[in-house]
């Protein structure tokens, strides 16, 4: 039996994704966009309008999302574009336009860097200042400025200390390991704390521009206690359950995967 025995030189087969931004494919990024678009117009029915506030669409427990299929900079413009399209078609979604995209945009870069490899993961310090900077602006101009009680404003802006808290905690890895855990349930865990670290992130970027605007009574941040979390709570569900489906899909069917993404 005769063997054949190759005499050129090996080659190697290497997939291409045609244009891309920041190593996701165009095509990704815009279809992408679309879907930001289309969740950024329906709000959930469980909202609770309090003060200024509106009713949060369900874009909201996507940003991380996003971040994590994309990458952290062509996520980010991704959310950006799509919510800013979304809340200008129906602007009952939000209270100051720019404050909603500036959100989506901090959602999308905290969850893709909760889920880098390499030299991306040193974007967490600055990322982690810039919020602790807002969240000092936010708290401090309720409690020294406008009166506002202590215990209130802690109460009341909790998702957003959690969320600043668990960003810079040990789980901001674990959830960037466990994103790409071959056993699914590891992967609904990450998604749920992961939205809830991003989604809550975004939210405060989103508030400390809006309360800066619309200074909401001192009240209010009592009523805010309860409400905010059980919103909270329906994002990261969202987050857990679109994701877990949308990653699993992706993984089935092979298809290309961003240079960045988490997944």
């Amino acid at each position: 039996m005769n063997t054949l025995n190759p005499s050129g030189e090996e080659r190697r087969i290497q997939r291409r994704g045609g244009a891309t931004l920041d190593g996701a494919p165009v095509a990704y990024v815009a279809a992408l966009t679309a879907v930001m678009i289309a969740f950024t117009l329906v709000p959930l029915p469980l909202s609770v309008v309090i003060g200024f506030g509106r009713s949060f669409p369900l874009s909201q427990g996507l940003y991380g999302l996003i971040g994590w299929l994309l990458g952290p900079l062509a996520g980010a413009l991704a959310n950006g574009i799509g919510v800013l399209i979304g809340v200008f078609i129906n602007p009952q979604n939000t209270t100051i336009p720019g404050a909603s995209v500036a959100g989506a945009v901090a959602g999308a870069l905290a969850a893709g860097v909760m889920g880098a490899t390499g030299l991306r993961r040193r974007w967490a310090l600055p990322l982690a200042l810039l919020f602790v900077l807002e969240y000092s602006l936010y708290g401090g101009r309720a409690i020294l400025q406008n009166g506002a009680d202590a215990r209130a404003v802690f109460a009341g802006s909790f998702i957003n200390w959690s969320a600043l808290f668990l960003f810079i905690s040990p789980l901001r890895a674990l959830c960037g390991r466990w994103l790409r855990h071959t056993n699914l349930r590891y992967v609904t865990v990450a998604l749920f704390f992961g939205t809830w670290i991003s989604s809550g992130l975004a939210h405060l970027t989103s508030a400390t521009w809006v309360y800066f605007v619309n200074n909401w009574p001192a009240e209010n941040w009592w009523l805010m206690a309860p409400a905010a979390p059980l919103e909270h709570l329906a994002r990261c569900v969202i987050g857990a359950i679109v994701g877990t489906g949308v990653i699993a899909g992706l993984r089935a069917t092979g298809i290309l995967k961003p240079l960045h993404a988490a997944y």
